[in-house]
């Protein structure tokens, strides 16, 4: 008999497709009858689930009733007086930035007047490394230890502690320092790139330039941590109109605090907050972090203000606690 060839116009004998072993169909498994099935074969009938599920646990007080349209996700008395205080706390760390700024934010001001590229460069540090509420001595010592001029060129020091809002990460630190660099060097100075274009309103710059600086590494809190202060400070003119919510535990507070993921309904509902209490936008910056933070660890940015009585009976009085 002649060779019979295939629809592949291969030997029937050889095709991989249509020889006789390759159309026999393999046993099907079989089970005695009644049997369960085995685990093994549930996990293979429900595809793309993974065993090495991680559930991350948020600490709330338990809820006793308490329910306030401004803070929608918030269930509990004690949370929402904790909100007040923070909130309370961050704008008067602002005030102080402007009227008093202690420390190292002192010294930017004074080299502003200076050496505008010096100041800038250690505004940056400050952010990125973030001083250290946990040390009375001297917050701002990590920050010290990792400058270096800005005329010099080199690498700060990246092994030095990162406080609690700073971005530094010592393996990852040298590409976020180089990649500012060139930022800076394609605007041809510090100063320049903060600037963008003379005809910018503040807000304006303050939402260009945080979409300029989405370098590697730098976060979003450590990103409006600069800008705010930069602003604060008058080094800069730069106004922040909203919270420019991203990727940081800022954020994950605020999804908290408001009941809400959506990034442009947090928007909103962060400022009819801000303008309910009155306070500047920027405050729920920082007060929102600490509100979250867990351990009862706070970033204070080694600030001395001292929170008004007042202000804190305020903004509590209208969160209704």
């Amino acid at each position: 008999m002649p060779p019979s060839f295939c629809r592949h116009n291969r030997f029937v004998q050889n095709c991989p497709i249509c020889s006789p072993a390759a159309t026999k169909a393999p046993p099907a498994a079989r089970r005695p009858a009644g049997s369960a099935p085995t685990r093994s074969t549930r996990s293979a009938a429900r595809p793309g689930r993974s065993s090495a599920v991680r559930v991350r646990q948020l600490h709330q007080a338990a809820d006793d009733g308490y329910r306030c349209e401004l803070v929608t996700g918030i269930k509990a008395t004690v949370d929402a007086e904790r909100l007040a205080g923070e909130l309370a706390f961050a704008t008067a760390r602002l005030a102080e930035l402007a009227a008093d700024p202690p420390g190292l934010y002192a010294d930017i001001l004074l080299l502003a007047d200076e050496d505008v590229e010096e100041a800038l460069w250690l505004a940056f540090l400050a952010a990125y490394v973030c001083p250290r509420s946990d040390d009375d001595e001297d917050p701002f010592a990590n920050v010290r230890d990792a400058h270096v001029p800005w005329a010099s060129g080199e690498l700060p020091r990246l092994d030095v502690p990162r406080g609690l809002r700073g971005a530094l990460d010592p393996a990852g630190g040298e590409r976020t320092i180089l990649a500012y660099r060139a930022w800076v060097t394609r605007a041809g100075s510090q100063q320049a790139a903060f600037a963008g274009e003379p005809a910018w309103t503040p807000e304006r710059r303050f939402d260009r330039i945080f979409e300029r600086l989405a370098l590697p590494g730098l976060m979003r809190d450590a990103r409006y941590e600069l800008l705010v202060s930069l602003g604060r400070l008058g080094v800069v003119e730069l106004r922040p109109s909203s919270l420019q919510f991203g990727d940081g535990d800022t954020t994950t507070a605020a999804k908290r605090v408001f009941g809400i993921g959506d990034k442009i309904l947090l928007e909103r509902r962060a400022r009819a907050l801000a303008e309910a209490v009155d306070v500047p936008i920027e405050a729920l910056d920082l007060a929102l972090f600490n509100w979250g933070a867990r351990g009862g660890a706070r970033a204070t940015y080694g600030s001395r203000a001292v929170v008004a009585d007042e202000q804190r009976g305020a903004i509590a009085g209208v969160l209704g606690v």
